[in-house]
């Protein structure tokens, strides 16, 4: 359930609420907007609990949420949450891009895609440390020595950095080194990794799972905001369905959607829902103009030589033409490019 405060409630009176929660085994989740503030009650809820909230000093109303997925819903929160990373906004009316290879193969090679992408206005620089393969024999990753190149090609050109976590155990190493933490979409129900996550203060992109419908994708969201993390960015990678001519298939419709219900921003990977380089703008201005606060393309000078889905990379003079017609769409759809 939510506690809307009367609007001009008292830092006392909010408080007050937040330790009465508690007292009846519930846990607060403060959301403060422009004119009121709203308390989220997360627990075992029942009539007498919110008559009794509802006799407090400063408590406008108490309300029921009806989605599973409380704190995440725009029922809780009304206001689009934006998120800032290294003065990047995320979310809201702005649109940042995501670019970068799909691994870390040596510095030369991260540096040369990075000012590539970075020259082309891009803030935000992909490289994977961790790398989930479908084989045990392929390239795994250059673990924490790709986080340390990771985060000095970064520092060097002023971007920000996201890259994936895998185990719960090396959350602490990997928030060491990047700004964003991935969740990949063979993780997204890997709940112990989540409630790790949720206890950090870094933000955290989760990726869709390939057979997960929406509701587990917000639930699994739920798990980060329930551990404290409130800076949860969505991603669609693509779903399985029966069509072969795509890796996956980016299901555009979950962008309005997730906008409808939540107030978390939404990004798109149309590199790996596409499989292929020659559909990846189309994916990603549809997603756009879908509503999307940003895609995520994978990026690559040498694609034939990449170690890792070359196939699905575009090469910078593509990444360029990307990013400017980018600006037209987000400009049409009322979004500043960041």
């Amino acid at each position: 359930m939510i506690v809307v405060m009367k609007q001009g409630a008292t830092e006392a009176q909010i408080s007050h609420v937040a330790e009465r929660i508690k007292e009846l085994g519930l846990t607060p989740h403060l959301s403060r907007g422009q004119f009121r503030t709203i308390i989220g009650a997360i627990g075992e809820e029942g009539a007498a609990n919110q008559e009794l909230l509802r006799q407090i000093d400063g408590v406008e109303q108490v309300l029921q949420i009806m989605k599973p997925y409380k704190l995440c819903s725009r029922e809780f929160h009304a206001e689009d949450t934006v998120i800032e990373v290294k003065g990047i906004r995320i979310g809201g009316n702005y649109c940042a891009v995501i670019g970068g290879p799909c691994t870390i193969e040596n510095l030369d090679m991260l540096e040369k895609i990075a000012r590539h992408v970075r020259q082309a206005g891009a803030r935000i620089l992909r490289g994977g440390a961790f790398k989930p393969r479908t084989s045990p024999y392929s390239f795994q990753g250059l673990g924490k020595q790709g986080l340390q190149m990771l985060a000095d090609v970064g520092q060097t050109l002023g971007m920000a950095t996201i890259t994936e976590v895998m185990d719960p155990r090396d959350v602490d190493l990997v928030a060491r080194y990047a700004d964003i933490l991935q969740i990949g979409a063979r993780n997204m129900q890997n709940y112990n990794l989540l409630r790790e996550v949720g206890q950090t203060h870094k933000p955290v992109m989760l990726k869709r799972g390939m057979a997960a419908p929406f509701k587990e994708w917000l639930m699994s969201a739920e798990y980060i905001f329930s551990g404290g993390n409130h800076q949860v960015i969505l991603c669609e990678r693509g779903i399985r369905s029966f069509e072969t001519e795509t890796r996956f298939t980016m299901d555009v419709s979950c962008v309005p959607l997730a906008r409808l219900d939540s107030h978390l921003p939404v990004y798109v990977d149309p590199s790996h829902a596409a499989g292929r380089r020659d559909l990846i703008e189309s994916m990603a201005l549809a997603a756009i103009a879908a509503g999307a606060h940003g895609v995520m393309v994978e990026v690559h000078h040498c694609p034939e030589q990449a170690v890792c889905d070359g196939p699905q990379a575009l090469l910078p003079e593509q990444f360029a033409s990307l990013m400017a017609r980018v600006r037209q769409i987000a400009s049409v759809v009322g979004k500043t490019v960041e």
